[in-house]
C-alpha cells in the first residue's frame, strides 16, 4: 500500500494525539495539542481541514493589511464557534452563575450588561444592543482581549461572526453585510472592501461578577439559554491560561518581560499609514500588578497623556485622558508585542 502525503499527516496526528494523552492533565489539553499541530501544518501551506482553502478563497484578498500566509485557521471553521444573535439575559437574581465567574462589563448610556467568560469562551461575540447602540462584544480566549464594538460598517447596522482564522493568535472577525475580516486587538478591517478602517469602540471592563453586580444592582446578565448545548461551567482550553504555552506562534514573543500572560491593558488608535502587517498609530499598554500595585500611572505620547487607574470596587484597570475613559482592553502581555511592535 502506497501512503500519500496527506495519510502520513493523519498518521502523524494519531501519533501525536496518543502521545499527548499520558501527558495531558484532560482531554482538553489532547484537542489543544491537535489544535497545534492543525495550525503548524497550515504555516506549510497544506492544511488538513477540509473547506479552508475554499473559505479563503471566496475572500477579497485584493485588499489585505496582513501577509496572507499570517492568517491562520484557528480549528472549527468559520461560523464553527457560533456567534450569539438576540441573546437573552438574566436578572442578577436569576443568573446561575457564581460573583467569582470572571465577566465583560459594558455600560452604555446608562444600561449595564454583564457577559461572562463561562459563555464567552465558546461563542466569543455577542451581537446586543446596549444603551441604544448596536454592539458586538468580542472576547478572545487565547489572547484574553475583550472589546465592545459598534456593530456598523458604512453606517450600516449588520452582525459580526468568528471567521475561524487567527492572526498572531487573537481572534479574526468577520462582518455578515461585506464579509471583510477585522481583526479584534486592532479593531480594524484586514482583508477584503473596508481594510484599514476601524471600527468605534466601547469600554467593556474586566471584571468578576459580583462586583459588577455591586457597582450596578440592575445589571443583566447574559443567559446560559443560549440555543446551544455548551456546558458553560467548564472552561474548554484545558490547562492554557495556567500555562506560560501559546499554540499559534506570535511575533515578538521574547520581548516580553514576565509570563507572555501576564495581565496587561492596552489602548491604541491607528492613524492614515497602512504599513503591511503593522499597526501604525498611537498605543500604550500597562501592566495590571505594576498599576494595582502604585494605583495610578501615566505615559505621555507627544502632547497626549494616558493615565491608567486601578478602580479598588471593580479590581480592574482603566485607562483615561483629560479624565474621560478610554475603550481600552485587558490582554496578555504576549498581545502588545505582537500586535503593536
Amino acid at each position: 500500500m502506497q501512503f500519500k502525503p496527506r495519510h502520513i499527516w493523519l498518521f502523524v496526528a494519531l501519533v501525536l494525539l496518543l502521545s499527548a494523552i499520558p501527558l495531558a492533565r484532560n482531554w482538553d489539553d489532547v484537542k489543544l495539542k491537535l489544535t497545534r499541530f492543525w495550525g503548524y501544518r497550515t504555516i506549510e501551506n497544506n492544511p488538513l481541514l477540509p473547506g479552508y482553502d475554499k473559505d479563503v478563497k471566496a475572500l477579497n484578498t485584493t485588499q489585505a493589511r496582513i501577509n496572507l500566509d499570517d492568517l491562520l485557521p484557528g480549528g472549527p471553521p468559520k461560523d464553527g464557534i457560533p456567534a450569539l444573535e438576540h441573546p437573552a439575559f438574566d436578572s442578577v437574581s436569576q443568573t446561575p452563575f457564581n460573583d467569582d465567574e470572571k465577566t465583560l462589563g459594558v455600560l452604555i448610556n446608562g444600561e449595564a450588561k454583564a457577559y461572562p467568560y463561562g459563555i464567552l469562551n465558546w461563542h466569543e461575540i455577542v451581537n446586543d444592543t446596549v444603551g441604544g447602540v448596536p454592539v458586538s462584544v468580542t472576547y478572545c480566549p487565547l489572547c484574553e482581549t475583550g472589546i465592545a464594538f459598534e456593530r456598523r460598517v458604512d453606517g450600516k447596522e449588520t452582525t459580526f461572526g468568528v471567521s475561524g482564522k487567527l492572526f498572531q493568535s487573537c481572534l479574526v472577525m468577520y462582518d455578515r453585510l461585506t464579509n471583510t475580516l477585522w481583526s479584534q486587538p486592532w479593531g480594524m478591517g484586514v482583508v477584503g472592501s473596508h481594510v484599514n478602517e476601524s471600527l468605534k469602540r466601547y469600554p467593556a471592563l474586566r471584571t468578576t461578577l459580583g462586583l459588577w453586580k455591586k457597582a450596578h444592582p440592575e445589571t443583566k446578565v447574559l443567559s446560559a439559554n443560549t440555543g446551544y448545548n455548551r456546558d458553560y461551567f467548564r472552561y474548554p482550553y484545558g490547562s492554557y491560561a495556567a500555562s506560560n504555552d501559546l499554540i499559534f506562534p506570535v511575533r515578538d514573543a521574547a520581548h516580553v518581560s514576565g509570563r507572555l500572560k501576564d495581565i496587561e491593558s492596552i489602548y491604541s488608535e491607528a492613524d492614515t499609514q497602512t504599513p503591511e502587517n503593522q499597526f501604525s498609530g498611537m498605543s500604550v499598554h500597562f501592566r495590571w500588578h505594576d498599576v494595582q500595585t502604585q494605583k495610578s500611572m501615566t505615559q505621555t505620547i507627544g502632547n497626549r497623556t494616558i493615565e491608567a487607574r486601578w478602580d479598588e470596587s471593580l479590581q480592574s484597570v482603566r485607562l483615561f485622558e483629560n479624565d474621560k475613559e478610554l475603550p481600552s482592553t485587558a490582554a496578555f502581555a504576549f498581545v502588545y508585542p505582537a500586535f503593536f511592535p
